[in-house]
């Protein structure tokens, strides 16, 4: 029984960094893998460096992005930060 008792602050401290540090991570690493996979040509996008581009083609592991000026940049699929919703 005492070994229950002075276990239980480092299970408690176990549960409180899973649900407050590793499962919302492991959700939004999900949503970012997510979106990468559904990536389709013509999508506006920004990479993890900030650069803003369309895409313009896809392969499986790159992406070709059209920039500003009408130059091509092929960037890794695993570099797409986020699609944005274009209004």
């Amino acid at each position: 029984m005492e070994l229950l008792v002075g276990l239980f602050p480092f299970i408690v401290m176990a549960l409180v960094f899973y649900f407050l540090l590793i499962r919302p991570q492991q959700k939004r690493q999900k949503a970012v893998n997510e979106m990468q996979a559904n990536l389709q040509k013509g999508d506006h996008i920004i990479t993890i460096g900030g650069m803003h581009g369309h895409v313009d083609a896809i392969d499986e592991d790159t992406v070709i992005i059209e920039v500003h000026d009408g130059q091509k940049l092929t960037y890794d699929r695993s570099s797409i930060k986020q699609v944005v919703n274009e209004s």
